[in-house]
C-alpha cells in the first residue's frame, strides 16, 4: 500500500506540472479565466482562525446547498469552533459566498492534490476535522490529515452505478486509501455496501441518510382563490421554458377546465417578457404583486421576492425548472417537501442523486421532452389513485431520509466532546 501511495503522489506530480500550464495556456486562449487556481496552489492569506477549526468541503452547487443546514447548525452547535468552507469549482465557490458569508469564517477553494499544496493549505488552515460531501476522495490530502491527526470524515456519502465498476478494479488502493478516513457516512444502505466493497471498513462505515432532505417546511397562508381549482406551479422557469409550460397548460386546460397556472420565472428581470408570452395564450393572467387572484386569471406570474419555496404548498404538483435547457435543475424538494409530486425535464445534474431517490418512485418523473411532459401531467390530472399515490410518496420520502444533520451533529459533539 506504500508503495501504491508513493506512485500515486510521484504520477500525480509529473502530470501536474505537465498538464497544468498546458491546460492555462488553452483556457486563456480562449477567454476563460483560472478560477481559483492560486487558491488551489496555497496561495491565499487566512484570517485568525485559531486552534479550533471545523471544515466543510462541497466540490460544486450540489454539494454547497446540501452542506448549508449542516453548516448552520454546526455554528450554532459550536459556536467556540470557527468555520471553514472549500469548494472546487468557481460556481460552488459563488454560492458558498452567498450562502455562508455571514456564517463561514473563511471561506476558499480545495487545494490541488500535490503534496506542496495540501501541506501549505493544511500548514494555513489547521483544521481541528474535516468533513467532504458525497465522494471527493484525494488521496494526499488524506495521507497528510492522518499523518497530522487530523479526522477526516466522508458525509452524505454515495457511489453512482459506473463510478462504482471502476472504484472496484481499483480495490487495493482504495483499501489503503480508506483507512485514512475516521469514517464514511454514507446516504443508504446501497451506497455504504458499494463503499464496504471497494475496500472501507465496515466498522468505519455508517449509514447517515441524505442532508439535502433535512428541510422544514413553512407554513403560511395564501389567498389566491385557489380553493375551487386545481394548481400547478412552474418553478424557476428560464428562457425557453415558459413557452414549453405554457403550450402544456394551453393543451391540458382543453381538457380539464379546473386548473390554473402560477408561473414563477427565475430571474424577475424576465417578468414582463413572461407576461407577454402567458398573454398570447388568449387566457387571463395577473401578477402575485398586484393581489390577482385565479377567481379571475387562469395564469397568475410570480413577481415577488422569496415567496416561492412556501408557495409550493398551494400546487397540486410542480414542473421544476432549470430542466429542459443546460442549468442543471432547481431544488425539487422545495415542493416535494410539501407533499407536492413534481416533474423535471433531463437537465437535472446539480440535484442528480435526488432526483434517484424521487425517480424511483411516484413522487418524481423525469421527462425527455414537451410530450412526456404534457403526459405526465396528463396523468396527475386524470388518475386520481396514481395522484394520491404520488403524495404519499414523497411523504414516506421525505420520512425516510431525514436525520442525517442531527446524525453528523452527535459525531463531531462525540469527537469534540468524547468524556460526554
Amino acid at each position: 500500500m506504500i508503495i501504491m501511495f508513493f506512485l500515486y503522489k510521484i504520477l500525480a506530480t509529473i502530470l501536474f506540472l505537465i498538464s497544468l500550464p498546458l491546460y492555462a495556456i488553452v483556457r486563456l486562449c480562449r477567454g476563460k479565466e483560472l478560477s481559483g487556481w492560486k487558491e488551489k496552489l496555497g496561495n491565499f492569506d487566512t484570517p485568525d482562525l485559531g486552534k479550533k477549526v471545523i471544515m466543510f468541503h462541497g466540490v460544486s452547487v450540489g454539494e454547497v446547498i446540501a452542506l448549508e443546514n449542516l453548516i448552520k447548525k454546526a455554528k450554532e452547535t459550536f459556536p467556540d469552533y470557527k468555520i471553514v468552507v472549500t469548494t472546487g469549482t468557481k460556481t460552488g465557490q459563488e454560492i458558498a459566498k452567498k450562502k455562508f458569508k455571514d456564517i463561514a469564517d473563511f471561506i476558499t477553494y480545495f487545494p490541488f492534490d500535490i503534496t506542496i499544496c495540501v501541506k501549505t493549505f493544511l500548514d494555513k488552515i489547521k483544521p481541528s476535522v474535516v468533513l467532504i460531501a458525497e465522494t471527493e476522495l484525494w488521496p494526499t490530502f488524506a495521507d497528510y490529515c492522518k499523518k497530522r491527526n487530523i479526522p477526516l470524515f466522508v458525509i452524505n456519502g454515495r457511489i453512482s452505478d459506473s463510478t462504482f465498476k471502476l472504484y472496484k478494479f481499483m480495490k487495493p488502493f482504495f483499501a489503503g486509501l480508506f483507512k485514512n478516513y475516521t469514517g464514511i457516512l454514507t446516504q443508504s444502505e446501497l451506497d455504504r455496501e458499494k463503499f464496504i466493497q471497494i475496500g472501507a471498513d465496515k466498522n468505519k462505515t455508517e449509514i447517515m441518510k441524505n442532508l439535502k432532505f433535512d428541510v422544514k417546511r413553512i407554513d403560511a397562508n395564501f389567498d389566491l382563490n385557489q380553493e375551487n381549482f386545481r394548481v400547478i406551479i412552474a418553478g424557476s422557469t428560464h428562457k425557453g421554458e415558459d413557452e414549453i409550460i405554457l403550450d402544456t397548460f394551453k393543451k391540458l386546460k382543453a381538457e380539464f377546465s379546473d386548473i390554473k397556472l402560477l408561473l414563477a420565472p427565475r430571474h424577475l428581470t424576465r417578468v414582463n417578457d413572461v407576461k407577454v408570452l402567458a398573454d398570447k395564450t388568449g387566457f387571463t393572467s395577473g401578477y402575485r404583486s398586484k393581489s390577482d387572484k385565479f377567481d379571475k386569471n387562469d395564469i397568475i406570474i410570480l413577481d415577488t421576492l422569496g415567496e416561492l419555496s412556501r408557495i409550493y404548498q398551494i400546487c397540486d404538483f410542480a414542473f421544476i425548472g432549470g430542466s429542459f435547457n443546460k442549468t442543471g435543475g432547481h431544488n425539487p424538494l422545495e415542493a416535494v417537501v410539501y407533499n407536492k409530486p413534481i416533474i423535471s425535464g433531463p437537465s437535472i445534474h446539480n440535484f442528480r442523486d435526488i432526483y434517484w431517490i424521487l425517480s424511483r418512485s411516484k413522487a418524481g418523473k423525469i421527462v425527455k421532452n414537451p410530450e412526456e411532459l404534457y403526459l405526465q401531467m396528463k396523468k396527475l390530472l386524470s388518475d386520481k389513485n396514481f395522484y394520491i399515490e404520488s403524495c404519499n410518496d414523497c411523504k414516506n420520502i421525505f420520512e425516510d431520509q431525514q436525520g442525517a444533520l442531527d446524525f453528523v451533529i452527535k459525531k463531531l459533539n462525540a469527537l469534540f466532546n468524547p468524556s460526554l
